[in-house]
């Protein structure tokens, strides 16, 4: 089902809401949809009603604030006071580790946008996948990528080396590689998409049918932080969780630490939020006010940091750098990226040649930090051998295809032409360019085209846009 598109069906595993009907809105403390808040542990329902445009779900939202505030209150309180001595917890919420008003808003809002049943959200995106990952069992056997963010890497490897999981890394981008290996044992298949750093497509629907084929209980979860739910929902696309790092898009300003998972299956999110209960990882009150104010600008920096991700992606490759962003149509797997999300992201990388010229090129740049994670407002440049998956051992990224040469780009917002600009000067600086008439061309060329005649319009349309 489209976003625009409406519906007033109940999803799948869940009971008409009682609420619903005309006289239940005008007498009921519910929002427009007809629900109420409730606390942590019950799942929200969001999809009943009229379904908006993602650009007006990620801003729109309501809540039972007593004084009508526009913004979500921070309720900064550990423990909220009973009314009773002998009948538990009297009132919807107890103590923050349990359940928070604040983050209850947050994780109403996120199922919303995310088309789940129920959110939950926690101190980190490797804290989420910490979550998913306890529901694993020694002898499980866990099918994932070659082509994986360094993090994830690491926690499963630990898993497999003290805890008892079995982890089968292949080419998720090669349908008959997982294949070979997806069986009645295997517990969970974890994807990413687009990979990290190497930017490959993995075909989630097929992969996910597959492996509940072998396995109706597996759980297929995916990494969604490279795209967020602006541009991919792959619970619509046969996932069971979907988990995204807060910290990066959905944030946008790296001032938080966060991590989200989205469910539809209701007895799966109750295992989950267990896990985050009995934990204590959940959210603080203040970073999930963060989290809520930086979700209602996602699309604005998007559309930013994509239109400038797909000049920079065009650029380099005119200029004869190898690059990776399924934006441009020579990416391998454009037409199968194109059939799940709706754009490319902001993130690209692209080959040099040479290590050292790399790690020129990447000090050389003035506007584009140095630094790892992605998805902030601000331009990052990293070479990701060096930085965010410097813990993969370099016999392992040799065996995966990770070039040791390759240059990380996650985009900002900041002005197109500054960021091409300084981008140039950087390349030219480090001795990676050769500069004739025609324009500016890769040294060391990782791409047999080359145009530098095209770069250069590109530049020159850049600039053309900043003239008054």
């Amino acid at each position: 089902m489209s976003q625009g598109s409406s519906s007033s069906t109940p999803p799948t595993g869940t009971l008409p809401n009682p609420k619903l009907n005309a006289l239940g809105k005008a007498l009921a403390q519910v929002d427009l949809d007809g629900h109420d808040l409730p606390p942590s542990p019950a799942p929200s329902s969001p999809r009943s009603g009229r379904q908006y445009s993602i650009a007006t779900q990620l801003v729109f939202s309501e809540g039972n604030d007593q004084y009508n505030a526009s913004s979500v209150p921070i309720y900064q309180s550990a423990t909220f006071k009973q009314t009773s001595a002998t009948a538990g917890a009297s009132n919807e919420y107890d103590y923050t580790r349990s359940g928070n008003p604040t983050r209850t808003h947050l994780e109403k809002h996120l199922a919303k946008i995310m088309r789940a049943n129920r959110a939950l959200v926690v101190s980190s995106g490797m804290g989420a996948l910490d979550v998913i990952t306890r529901q694993l069992r020694p002898g499980d056997e866990v099918v994932t990528g070659d082509d994986l963010y360094g993090g994830t890497n690491r926690l499963l490897k630990y898993l497999s080396t003290h805890g008892g999981i079995i982890v089968h890394h292949v080419d998720t981008t090669n349908n008959d590689k997982v294949q070979e290996v997806v069986s009645s044992k295997t517990a969970m298949v974890l994807l990413e998409t687009p990979t990290n750093p190497l930017i490959k497509i993995v075909d989630i629907p097929s992969i996910a049918n597959m492996a509940h084929i072998a396995n109706p209980a597996c759980l297929v979860s995916v990494d969604n932080t490279m795209l967020s739910p602006l541009l991919q929902n792959p619970l619509d696309l046969g996932a069971d969780i979907v988990y995204e790092s807060g910290t990066k898009y959905l944030s946008g300003h790296h001032d938080l630490m966060a991590g989200v998972l989205a469910i539809n299956d209701e007895a799966l999110g109750d295992k989950l939020y267990f896990t985050i209960n009995s934990s204590g990882c959940g959210l603080a009150p203040f970073d999930c006010w963060l989290l809520m104010r930086g979700i209602k600008t996602l699309k604005v920096r998007m559309d930013a940091q994509q239109a400038n991700a797909m000049m920079i992606a065009r650029f380099l490759e005119s200029a004869g750098f190898k690059v990776r962003y399924p934006g441009l149509k020579s990416h391998p797997q454009y037409e199968l990226h194109n059939s799940m999300a709706r754009g490319p992201g902001a993130v690209l990388s692209f080959e040099t040649g040479d290590v050292t010229l790399s790690e020129r090129i990447v000090e050389s740049a003035k506007l584009w930090a140095i630094s790892v994670s992605f998805g902030c407002v601000n331009s990052l440049i990293s070479m990701p051998c060096r930085m965010s998956h410097a813990s993969i051992d370099p016999k392992t990224r040799a065996e995966r295809g990770v070039p040791e040469d390759l240059i990380r780009l996650c985009v900002g917002i900041e002005d197109g032409e500054d960021l091409l600009d300084d981008l140039r000067t950087a390349l030219v600086q480090a001795g990676a360019m050769n500069v004739t008439i025609d324009g500016v061309s890769a040294r060391n060329r990782t791409l047999e085209q080359v145009d530098p005649a095209e770069g250069e319009q590109i530049a020159a349309d850049a600039a053309a846009e900043n003239e008054p």
